[in-house]
């Protein structure tokens, strides 16, 4: 009964309700196909937004991750067409990712610069590279057992994609709500001094969770490149709306120091289930966005919206 009364239960009934509504709406909405078919074409979102939720209840932003996951597509594609191998051109992606969580950490928690002013202009940056890297063109003619990985299933019809997300989604919900690494997200998000005050090693928890956001981002746009099986320099543009849509729904607080990886959860699929459903009505994309971008405005009133609730719960008690 606690759990439903909170914000994790109110996103369980509101995608309940919504879930109701697309099957009313679509006869096709709730079969195994769909369901598959609806996180594949966002995997690459949803991965992401796992480990925003670390970023942001940190008390930190990381506006760059699109721009990464296109810097590390697009690194992979000009490195396999120069003749490097698939595997190799793999790793030297993710490391470019690395490199990327790496220079962000490096002006945020070095010289204390703001993220959000750091990772803007990082967002510009890693997009400008990308597009040095392909220029105007596409690069396709990738190895078959890559393009497999995005497009053909691995356990049935599941493809690795899908089961890569629900491994990383235990993961991170273990690491942030169980053990002392998570506890330290939230303390330094809530209170960045007090943290400091009481000892605990705050830069290196923000460079641990920059470096984790720069490496899942590559890891994403690789992902992303084997779905698509070609790449261009405006990969992944404007991801940066719905991966931040995502968890701030989820109720992870702008300001840092609270939210549930569960919320981020749900906050996705409630996101996949309104875009699958205007899908299967044949709305338009530019409208979908616009859903979504009230979504984040909603979504950032979340904390008072909470509070409210909690003041007229007391009342009524």
């Amino acid at each position: 009964m606690t759990w439903m009364r909170s914000w994790e239960g109110f996103l369980f009934l509101v995608l309940v309700l919504i879930y109701a509504l697309n099957a009313w709406t679509s006869p096709v909405f709730l079969t195994v196909g769909n369901q598959i078919n609806m996180v594949q074409l966002s995997v690459e979102k949803i991965i992401v937004a796992l480990v925003m939720t670390f970023v942001i209840i940190n008390g930190e932003i990381d506006l760059s991750v699109a721009s990464v996951m296109g810097l590390a597509a697009c690194a992979f594609g000009w490195m396999v067409q120069a003749g490097v191998p698939g595997g190799w051109a793999i790793v030297i992606a993710l490391g470019i990712g690395l490199a990327c969580g790496a220079f962000n950490a490096l002006f945020i928690v070095g010289f204390g610069i703001p993220s959000l002013v750091v990772t803007l202009a990082t967002m510009i940056a890693f997009r400008g590279f990308a597009r040095v890297l392909v220029e105007d063109r596409g690069i396709s003619g990738f190895p078959d057992w890559f393009n497999a990985l995005g497009q053909r299933g691995l356990v049935g019809p599941v493809p690795l994609a899908i089961i890569m997300f629900a491994v990383l989604a235990v993961l991170a919900f273990l690491i942030l709500q169980r053990t002392a690494f998570g506890r330290k997200v939230y303390f330094i998000g809530a209170n960045r001094a007090v943290a400091e005050y009481s000892g605990l090693d705050v830069r290196s928890v923000k460079i641990r969770i920059f470096i984790a956001s720069g490496t899942v981002s590559a890891l994403a746009g690789i992902m992303f490149a084997a779905r698509v099986g070609a790449i261009r320099g405006d990969i992944a543009q404007g991801f940066e709306l719905d991966i931040i849509t995502m968890v701030l729904l989820g109720g992870v607080s702008i300001f840092g120091g609270a939210g549930t990886m569960s919320g981020t959860i749900l906050a996705i699929l409630i996101v996949l289930a309104l875009r699958n459903g205007m899908a299967l009505q044949n709305i338009t994309g530019h409208i979908q966005t616009g859903v979504l971008g009230v979504l984040l405005i909603l979504s950032v009133m979340v904390p008072i919206i909470r509070e409210t609730g909690s003041r007229l719960l007391a009342r009524v008690r």
